[in-house]
């Protein structure tokens, strides 16, 4: 049996869990993690994954999307 871990338990979210979790659209979620000086971005290989935290904490700060 596959047990769930409900997203905001995760460290890390790919961008459809990012999206849902945040708000934010799949495009733009794209969008700021393709600058390089994005804090919140990890890539494996060619799979990108947004750390949890430093997303919250880029939300929190950011005056506009």
């Amino acid at each position: 049996m596959v047990e769930k871990i409900p997203i905001w338990h995760k460290t890390l979210l790919t961008l459809e869990e990012a999206a849902v979790y945040s708000g934010i659209g799949v495009s733009k979620l794209r969008e700021l993690s393709n600058d390089e000086s994005c804090t919140f971005v990890v890539w494996n290989g060619r799979k990108r994954l947004l750390k949890r935290k430093e997303l919250d904490e880029f939300i929190r700060v950011a005056y506009s999307i």
